[in-house]
């Protein structure tokens, strides 16, 4: 039976830090906004409701650290082979549990290391994707998350990693700042942006991320 409209699901917890529940009201508002039915979860448990899997076109998560089940994963990586998209920024979804290989497997990267200290650095989009539509490049100062990536990712947006005297050997590698993949018949988008929510705030950070998340939403053009 045909759903009307489209239907997020925002996970949210783990690490206080990143303010899981500030920046998480945020993007449920603006999917709000944007057409979207949007339910809130405060528990991995959502990811064992295959039914409500099912009916979701995509899923927010910002879950910082914690760790998953197998069970979990298992239900949240079956929905996206389906179909259900699955979105997210910074540690929310590359640095979320670090034990699950196969979360880490769809997702595409893994955070392993950011400066001490917040840097200022420039974020570029690279080629072509509904993604980064109209985001031209900008400055962020923060942290800036260096990251394994899978080669199967397409990277949407690059930056230079700073010059950081713990690991000087990683000056100047380009890191990409957000990227797409596919899952099965389902859709990923991640940016490493985000580590407050003023971050989020940011125009060109916000734009890329409300367009990622409408490009991963399942039947999106």
């Amino acid at each position: 039976m045909a759903r009307a409209g489209r239907t997020a699901l925002v996970v949210r917890g783990g690490w206080a830090g990143h303010e899981p529940v500030a920046a998480s009201d945020r993007y449920a508002e603006r999917l709000e906004r944007d057409g979207y039915r949007v339910a809130v979860s405060d528990t991995l448990d959502s990811y064992l409701d295959a039914e409500l899997l099912a009916g979701t076109d995509l899923v927010v998560q910002c879950w910082t650290m914690g760790a998953i089940t197998e069970a979990q994963a298992a239900g949240l990586t079956a929905a996206v082979r389906a179909g259900t998209g699955l979105a997210g920024w910074h540690g929310g979804i590359v640095d979320a549990f670090r034990e699950s290989t196969e979360y880490q497997l769809m997702t595409g990267g893994q955070f392993v290391h950011h400066p001490r200290e917040h840097v200022r650095y420039l974020v570029t989009p690279v080629g072509e994707h509904p993604a980064t539509a109209g985001v031209t490049p900008f400055e962020l100062t923060s942290e800036q998350y260096y990251l394994h990536l899978d080669p199967a990712v397409v990277p949407l947006a690059v930056t230079e990693f700073a010059a950081d005297p713990d690991h000087p050997e990683l000056t100047g590698v380009t890191v990409p700042v957000a990227w797409a993949r596919s899952w099965g018949a389902g859709r990923v988008f991640v940016t490493a942006l985000g580590h407050t929510p003023a971050d989020l705030a940011h125009p060109q950070a916000d734009l890329m991320l409300r367009q990622g998340m409408h490009w991963a939403t399942r039947g999106a053009a």
